[in-house]
């Protein structure tokens, strides 16, 4: 037998998923254009974040991200599958798959491609209304490090090229009038 439905309760349960899967795309934004506060605003006051590289609060991570993000020439952050587990209306977890491309250089200044692809396992916390990740571990599935080729930027230089720092096209929006 069915259980009636809740138009309510399913409300809830669709803005409870909808602000935690923000929290997660604020996360991966700010971690590719370099924007500690975007980062930072995915994470709850309380948060506990292990990447392997380092675990510390949200402060010290976002510190540490930005950091060596800083250190590449561009990243990219995709998000695959996101499963969220809603426990009640203050908490859940949740599991979001992610592959991660780094333009890295090697020790002689070569450029590289790192790729790396894993999954965040998360806990995530509402107060005073709002969705965030409380606690957030890091797993490594697999990674790819090879030599850049470049040779489609050097053939083609008026390609729209990303950037960082508010330098983005997606954040400066200067469209010609």
């Amino acid at each position: 037998m069915s259980r009636p439905f809740d138009i309510e309760a399913e409300m809830r349960d669709y803005a409870a998923r909808r602000d935690i899967t923000d929290a997660v795309h604020r996360y991966m934004r700010g971690l590719d254009r370099l924007d500690p506060v975007l980062q930072r605003s995915a994470f709850s006051d309380d948060a506990w974040i292990d990447c392997g590289l380092m675990s510390g609060d949200a402060d010290a991570f976002v510190e540490f991200a930005q950091g060596l993000l800083a250190t590449m020439d561009a990243t990219q952050h995709l998000l695959g599958q996101v499963r969220i587990e809603l426990h009640d209306e203050t908490s859940a977890s949740g599991e979001c798959y992610f592959q991660a491309w780094h333009a890295s250089r090697d020790e002689a200044g070569h450029p590289r491609d790192l790729f790396i692809a894993g999954r965040y396992v998360d806990e995530y916390a509402c107060r005073d209304g709002a969705w965030r990740i409380r606690r957030r571990h890091l797993v490594t599935d697999w990674v790819k490090d090879d030599p850049a080729d470049h040779g489609f930027f050097a053939a083609n230089p008026t390609t729209n090229r990303s950037g960082r720092r508010g330098e983005d096209f997606s954040q400066r929006r200067n469209w010609p009038r």
